[in-house]
């Protein structure tokens, strides 16, 4: 549960099948809350579920906690996802004399299984199935039951199961990370799924027609060493900088920086298809739409092919065209996001071609996108994303560059752009040595209420990335605009209190953006500068300069993103914040 709890951390429990009995202890708060009542408890038992909880229905409280009982306490069940019917559910429930004992969708789940079950007629797995037959929602669950207290039900319906299978032992969670430390051998659930899984064995069944199924065993990929802090503070920390060796991972055996080559064998099968596209549209949430915006640029300017960007929540609802010459391509750290998932099965059924870049081998969007790129970062534990979204641009880049190739782009540029990629370790080095440099603008603008980044171009999202990860943990409010934009409304805001970061690289637009600083300046705004070379010019009309090496315009934006990451990180620290896991956060969205 300590491994899971960056997918949410409002409360937690656990329930264990124990001499015919279920007993169940959780509360408000973290696993370590919940670890010191168990210390406390006589709970005991080899068999059990748990949870660590990030709210939907329902505030944090000891009552909304999982797991979740029926009213008979035979059974109980832990929940992910939303039932979208739970209040029409739980009405026909309480007319049939059930009470409910908390404000969740999911002890309506379990009054519902418990309601069918008490019929007598059908095993605990049938009842299971039956019941879920009534839902219109999303689930991962596990569920245990007196009555049989050597089995736990597992299924799924948009939201993950993982199933590791050791020697005499089985496990079941949202993600292989808590299992590693068991076994390397898993097995990914997929959508209609139910598992009957006890000590000795599993058996994997369709939901409702109950047809069995034989699932392939894969082995985890990653090691236990890159799920541990590591001797850092905070995982975020570690995560930022292990982007020196990440971006590296990106490329390796796929980037020849000589001939200017990218070779992306997910998608080779694919490659005529995506050349011949009348239009790509990329769809994502979070800090991966900041990514996707950045491809955006690329894949217009070097592969010539007319490119859109929609928020997946967005992207799902809207009639966008969408026909078979469209690819439309999902970025997902995890895989799992829900609205992200949403828009990729709805461009599947218009006939587009389904491209998936995420990190998570066996992740649901790697399994149901047509090809897709994996961006080999390894796991993330912070919730907030760093180098995920390095990385994600990173594959973006190498994209661009491998259609840009067979769709006109010189092989001089080609190879100017491969070469500037394979340097951004080095650059990113020089950056990460300049983090005490960081942390003093940090003391001088903790004070801040209110931050506001500015940039153009491919800079542009690097600003909106740069001002999510502020908000994010440490609560500061900030905003990322287009640097010309700043005279249209937020200009209004400057004061001698507000910090203005500035990405001012010397391209084509730094005369541009000096003017920006200019006005800026004239307010009395506290200019912080993220520039590729300190002219006196630049260091004149600014607080504070953070120079990062960079030796083409464009990687510019991927090196300048890292001392964006680490303001945030030493603004948290400095005003207290919990860095890894923020509040109302959770890392894997999997509901809508």
């Amino acid at each position: 549960m300590k491994r899971l709890e960056y997918r949410g951390y409002d409360s937690a429990g656990i329930a264990t099948a124990e001499n015919g009995d279920i007993k169940v202890l959780k509360c408000e708060g973290k696993v370590a809350d919940l670890q010191k009542l168990l210390d406390e408890s006589t709970v005991r038992g080899t068999l059990g579920i748990g949870h660590t909880r990030w709210a939907t229905h329902g505030v944090p409280n000891d009552l909304n906690a999982h797991p979740h009982r029926d009213m008979s306490g035979k059974i109980s069940l832990i929940h992910n996802g939303i039932i979208e019917n739970y209040s029409i559910l739980r009405e026909v429930l309480e007319k049939e004399g059930v009470t409910f004992q908390s404000d969740t969708d999911t002890e309506v789940l379990v009054q519902l299984i418990g309601k069918v079950y008490a019929s007598g007629s059908l095993t605990f797995s049938e009842a299971i199935q039956s019941a879920l037959q009534d839902v219109v929602g999303t689930y991962g669950i596990a569920a245990i039951c007196s009555d049989d207290p050597e089995t736990v039900i597992g299924a799924r319906l948009g939201s993950p199961l993982v199933l590791g299978v050791g020697e005499k032992e089985n496990f079941l969670a949202s993600d292989a990370s808590p299992i590693i430390p068991h076994t390397r051998n898993v097995v990914y659930l997929d959508d209609g799924d139910l598992l009957e899984m006890k000590r000795d064995g599993y058996q994997v069944r369709r939901i409702g027609d109950n047809s069995p199924i034989n699932k392939v065993i894969e082995q985890i990929e990653f090691n236990l060493e890159e799920i541990e802090k590591g001797g850092y503070p905070h995982f975020m920390l570690k995560e930022i900088y292990e982007q020196t060796n990440t971006l590296t991972d990106t490329m390796r055996g796929r980037l020849a920086p000589d001939s200017g080559m990218a070779y992306l064998g997910g998608i080779v099968d694919f490659l005529p298809r995506i050349e011949k596209a009348s239009r790509i549209y990329i769809t994502a949430c979070g800090t991966s739409w900041h990514a996707a915006l950045i491809g955006k640029h690329l894949i217009e300017e070097y592969a010539r092919i007319e490119a859109h960007v929609d928020y997946a929540s967005e992207f799902r609802y809207r009639e966008a065209i969408i026909d078979s010459e469209t690819v439309v391509i999902a970025i997902s750290q995890s895989g799992e996001t829900a609205d992200t998932l949403a828009a990729i099965r709805k461009a599947k059924e218009r006939g587009a071609l389904a491209m998936g870049i995420c990190n998570v081998v066996g992740s649901t969007i790697s399994r149901e996108t047509d090809c897709g790129i994996y961006t080999h970062a390894g796991p993330e534990i912070g919730v907030a994303s760093t180098k995920s979204f390095t990385a994600q641009v990173t594959v973006l880049f190498m994209l661009a560059l491998h259609l840009g190739r067979n769709r006109g782009m010189s092989p001089g540029e080609c190879s100017r752009l491969a070469k500037a990629m394979s340097a951004m370790d080095k650059q990113i080095e020089n950056v990460l040595s300049q983090s005490e440099h960081i942390l003093t603008i940090a003391k001088e603008t903790v004070d801040a209420d209110n931050f506001l980044y500015l940039g153009r171009g491919l800079n542009f999202p690097v600003a909106l990335e740069g001002a999510l990860k502020l908000k994010e943990i440490s609560y500061i409010h900030a905003e990322g605009y287009p640097a010309a934009e700043m005279k249209h409304g937020p200009i209004a805001l400057i004061d001698e209190k507000m910090p203005v970061v500035f990405l001012a690289p010397h391209d084509k637009t730094f005369e541009k953006v000096l003017s920006n600083i200019q006005e800026v300046r004239a307010r009395k705004g506290r200019i912080i500068a993220v520039t590729d070379k300190n002219t006196p010019e630049l260091a004149k009309i600014s607080s504070h300069v953070i120079e990062v090496p960079s030796s083409h315009p464009r990687t510019f934006s991927i090196v300048a993103s890292v001392p964006l990451q680490l303001l945030a990180y030493h603004l948290a620290v400095l005003r207290g914040c919990d860095v890894d896991q923020p509040r109302n956060l959770a890392k894997s969205v999997t509901v809508e």
